[in-house]
């Protein structure tokens, strides 16, 4: 069993996901190259000569670069093109024909965009003085010495005896590849975005620059000077320049400083604890100032660092957390964003053997962690990684059920701080313990409600936290220094501000405690606002409130803090939860709802089914595997769900096995757990008799995923009536997938997107289409690989025009022959396909269509004409769309014919942009006169002119004409046929729309077409489209 949980978090860590930090990264190929193949590369490069006026590359500067560094080489000595050219040429030397391609096709990629010339090599000289370089030399000494014990002194909250720091395997990697040149210009970047949550590593990681950088491996060949430089640094009340602030870094050097500074390009400055800043950023760039030497305030000084104005030359690195990206990023230029993930799963999986000592139970502990994805993916973060290794290895000991002690990842949190306190909250003389613990609440929600994070001397009094009150919480490592010897005090780690905050309320008479907000309607939407930790800084503590709203985690509160607990917020909860939110509603992009989070960690299903039974719609993007686990939970609970939408994105394919890709044999322990999972959410297509409509849309699934859903469509319980595939993979749309619509019998509606569809899968909806158990009324294949599908309407040779598409010409006689067995279905709708251009073909428009659109599918006026004989045989078309093919007079001119002489069904017309003149105006007016069917036509788009149109007015001027809806948006014509419009006004008694746009009609032809429709007197209202405003007389009436 251990082996397979090992086997499933390695299948985590997909080949793919490798280089996914460095996507805009150049050459992130070179990342693959064997340490022997990385030596002969740097033997053959060495030999090669560099643009001229440059100095050769030297065996010094090659030998020790990796792979990332031999990449700005590359870059600086044969710059533009010439760098992959020079690559590509090496790796044919060394027979890497994989790599020469890969090397090409990126040239080929970025050739259009790349600078001619990279970062120049000329720089200017710094030099310095003997007694310069030695203070430079103590300066990297003393950096070495304060970074090289790193992992010994780290300050970690709780009892430590058992921790144990673990370095992510890619931060060697990720070193190399900070700075890499960026696409599509090839240059590097000045400024660098390493962002990530709290916790993950990323002072560790500017930590550990740093001391590469003084032990001259961190890009040595760039002559660099780096800085590691705290925002606290500049948030002081006196003002300071930049120079001294460095110079302060080199033991009160201001000349060295100075010298240092007249040469930014030289310069590496890291930027961090962006957190714990109480300064604001300035908004006006005239209040800022390039000059480094000039005292100024720190939010001046910061603003201008962040923006470039002060030190445009330096190459900067900012260290930032998610939550923060709104307020900094848009002082940034130009940035590179590179995320910091922390623990991959394999590498959690292997914290979690290493911590745990007997292999039994490291097994338990990980399977345990895993299935509760929501705890697993806060294990990313190693100090809580190890926190709840801590916890699960204690619970274990006691013999106690993990399942029942941890209900969900709040529980963790409350067994774990709870630990902390006794001994030494309360036992202090004169207190309660509710009293000191409120107050540290207290704090935490006034720093939540304000995305405070830091807390100064008077935050401290206003919560009516003493000093002796701030040392008990030191001591036990629940708060911290911001900054070692100063006054600014911050929760260890963002995740106890963030439990605290919402275990405020729920304990007994919070409103004892001087400034206590309460809960309200208002606060309860903040909290919910949006989905992620990144977009709502409130999320965690969300999360926080509904996870101690447990009944099993209340009564742990009660029992571990000591104090009593109140659930009156529970009713409000439930009360606001139901009604939506105002503003506009979730789009895709927004993924989860942070309410199904929330409802997920509660864990009480008369609650959540409380919550969740009105909600109708749903659009969840599934982009992670404990969006999986959230979504089929909260989806059983949707009883009166009529609408799901749903992404399955490519990272989620990839992790949970949803995607094409052969998996690890055997089967690992993991996949049933997500296959479950899966199971779990497809089932509610069993169980909710009112879900009618699922859309799928960018999306990529395996054939197993598939079947598994398409076996849930086939349920003889599932009553969905509509089924849309959007830009979805090309094993989505199955065959299991169109045989639902023979086994669903409620099916009637199945519309495909942008989607490559197999031989096989159109084999199958041709024996579905000729089923008589298939009930489809509406197929609208928008894809134009699927253009060859127009065979169900007209045969049509397929020669030329099938490139790339691997079709038999049979298919489409079968599909033919499919649809005119099928009675049921009544709307097909074909966009941007394309038909060949030829022989004439025998109409054999099916009988049954109701709703016809073929539009941009490349007709020609023959098309046109077999369309039209159809039409005399064909009784039920109603809706006929031809629009964007180029038909020309000639090819509608049947069309008009068969509309004057036979009865016909027709009431909507469309021929938009079809490439119509003046010429066939006659045609269509001695339609218009002779049928009294038609209801509505659309021939914009067209250069029908003023002639054409006056010839159009004619037959709407008869009484008995049927017309509604004419629409002549953007037909050239101008206000000489103005007359003819204002005759058709006042005496058509029928017409209710009549849309101008786009026609030079100027003011007095638009001041004579209103007048004309103010005077319609006893006729039905008209809404009348006139450039530039839209003119609605009466009552606007409805197309």
């Amino acid at each position: 069993m251990a082996l397979e949980v090992y086997r499933w978090t390695q299948h985590l860590c997909a080949e793919d996901r490798r280089f996914a930090l460095y996507e805009n990264g150049v050459m992130p190929f070179m990342l693959s190259v064997s340490a022997e193949h990385l030596q002969r590369f740097k033997q053959l490069l060495v030999e090669e000569n560099p643009r001229p006026g440059c100095s050769p590359l030297t065996w010094d500067q090659l030998k020790s670069a990796r792979c990332g560094e031999l990449v700005h080489l590359l870059t600086e000595y044969f710059p533009g093109q010439r760098a992959w050219e020079m690559a590509r040429d090496i790796f044919a030397k060394m027979n890497q024909t994989e790599l020469c391609l890969q090397t090409q096709r990126e040239l080929n990629e970025i050739l259009p965009n790349l600078e001619p010339e990279a970062l120049s090599l000329r720089k200017r000289e710094l030099t310095l003085e003997e007694d310069e370089s030695d203070k430079i030399r103590e300066y990297k000494a003393r950096v070495m010495s304060e970074h090289s014990t790193l992992w010994d002194r780290t300050s970690w909250p709780g009892n430590n005896v058992d921790f144990f720091y673990q370095e992510p395997c890619r931060e060697d990697t990720l070193l190399q590849c900070l700075l890499l040149p960026r696409k599509p210009q090839g240059r590097q970047p000045k400024t660098v975005v390493l962002q990530g949550d709290a916790g993950v590593g990323k002072t560790t990681m500017a930590k550990k620059v740093m001391q590469q950088w003084a032990e001259n491996k961190f890009y040595a060949h760039k002559g660099w000077l780096a800085f590691y430089v705290h925002c606290q640094e500049m948030d002081r009340p006196e003002e300071q320049s930049f120079s001294e602030l460095i110079a302060c870094k080199l033991s009160g050097s201001p000349a060295l400083a100075s010298r240092i500074l007249s040469h930014p390009e030289h310069l590496l400055l890291l930027l961090d604890g962006f957190e714990e800043l109480t300064l604001t950023l300035i908004d006006r760039r005239e209040d800022l100032s390039e000059d480094w030497s000039q005292k100024m305030p720190g939010s001046v000084l910061l603003t201008s660092l962040l923006s470039k104005r002060m030190l445009p030359d330096a190459t900067i690195i900012v260290f930032l957390r998610f939550s923060l990206w709104k307020t900094v990023g848009p002082f940034l230029n130009s940035p590179s964003l590179i995320t910091l993930m922390g623990f991959s799963a394999p590498e959690r999986s292997r914290y979690f053997r290493s911590y745990f000592k007997n292999r039994r139970d490291a097994v338990a502990a990980l399977r345990f962690a895993m299935g509760n994805a929501v705890l697993f993916s806060m294990c990313r973060v190693p100090v809580i990684c190890w926190l709840v290794c801590s916890c699960l290895k204690q619970q274990m000991e006691r013999g106690s059920s993990l399942p029942r002690a941890f209900p969900n990842a709040t529980a963790v949190f409350i067994h774990y701080l709870s630990s902390l306190l006794p001994t030494k909250v309360r036992h202090v003389v004169g207190e309660t313990p509710q009293e000191q613990l409120k107050r540290l609440c207290s704090l935490a929600v006034e720093g939540m409600w304000k995305n405070q994070w830091v807390f100064s001397e008077m935050d401290l009094k206003l919560a009516r936290l003493d000093d002796r009150d701030v040392e008990v919480f030191l001591g036990v490592r629940v708060l911290r220094r911001a900054v070692a010897g100063g006054d600014l005090i911050a929760f260890a780690h963002p995740s106890f501000q963030e439990f605290f905050a919402a275990l405020l309320f729920v304990l007994c008479f919070p409103q004892r405690l001087r400034n206590f907000q309460v809960l309200d309607r208002f606060r309860i939407f903040q909290l919910l606002a949006h989905p992620g930790r990144r977009k709502n800084h409130l999320a965690g503590m969300a999360l926080f409130l509904f996870g101690l709203l447990n009944d099993t985690c209340a009564l742990a509160v009660e029992q571990l803090f000591g104090c009593k607990v109140s659930l009156g917020n529970k009713r409000k909860l439930l009360k606001v939860a139901t009604m939506p939110p105002d503003g506009d509603p979730l789009t895709p992009q927004h993924g989860l709802p942070q309410l199904f989070y929330c409802l997920h960690e509660i864990r009480e299903e008369v609650f959540v089914g409380q919550i969740l039974h009105n909600h109708r719609k749903a659009l969840l993007v599934i982009s992670k595997i404990r969006d999986l686990q959230v979504s089929a939970f909260c989806l059983k609970f949707c009883r009166q769900l009529r609408e799901l939408e749903v992404t399955i994105s490519w990272a989620i394919a990839k992790a949970t096995s949803l995607s094409p890709g052969p998996l690890p044999s055997p089967q690992p322990e993991g996949s049933d757990l997500r296959s479950l999972w899966w199971q779990d959410f497809c089932s509610v297509f069993k169980t909710h008799e009112s879900l009618e409509v699922l859309t799928v849309r960018d999306s990529v699934m395996d054939t197993e995923a598939v079947e598994t859903l398409a076996a849930a469509l086939r349920h003889p319980h599932c009553n969905l009536r509509k089924l849309i595939f959007k830009r979805v993979g090309s094993l989505v749309v199955s065959e299991g997938i169109i045989r639902v619509l023979v086994e669903n019998q409620y099916l009637r509606h199945l519309e495909i997107q942008d989607t490559e569809v197999g031989c096989q899968v159109i084999d199958a909806l041709c024996n579905t289409l000729k089923h008589p158990w298939c009930f489809l009324q509406f197929l609208s294949p928008y894809s134009v690989r699927w253009f060859f599908i127009l065979k169900v309407v007209w045969r049509i040779s397929v020669e030329r025009r099938l490139e790339g598409c691997p079709f038999d010409p049979t298919n489409g006689a079968d599909l033919t022959r499919s649809l005119k067995r099928n009675i049921h279905l009544k709307t097909l709708m074909l966009r941007r396909g394309s038909l060949e251009r030829g022989e004439e073909c025998p109409p054999v428009l099916a009988p049954q269509l109701e709703r016809l659109s073929l539009e941009n599918c490349d007709l020609t006026p023959l098309s046109c004409e077999s369309l039209a004989f159809s039409l005399v045989s064909n009784q039920s078309l109603t809706h006929l769309s031809l629009a964007e093919n180029a038909l020309q007079d000639d090819g509608v001119k049947q069309l008009w014919n068969i509309l004057q002489h036979f009865p016909c069904p027709l009431q909507r017309l469309v021929l938009r942009n079809c490439a119509l003149t003046s010429e066939c105006c006659q045609d269509i007016a001695s339609a218009l006169d002779k049928n009294k069917t038609l209801r509505s036509l659309d021939l914009g788009a067209n250069r029908l002119r003023d002639s054409g149109v006056v010839l159009l007015c004619q037959p709407l001027l008869n009484p008995d004409s049927g017309l509604q809806v004419l629409e002549l948006e953007e037909c050239q014509f101008t206000s000489v046929c103005c007359p003819a419009l204002t005759s058709v006004l006042l005496h058509n008694r029928t017409l209710r729309y009549l849309d101008l746009s786009g026609n030079g009609v100027g003011l007095q032809g638009a001041k004579l077409l209103q007048d004309a429709a103010l005077k319609r007197v006893l006729r039905p209202e008209v809404v009348l489209y006139v450039p530039p405003l839209r003119l609605t007389f009466g009552c606007t009436c409805n197309r």
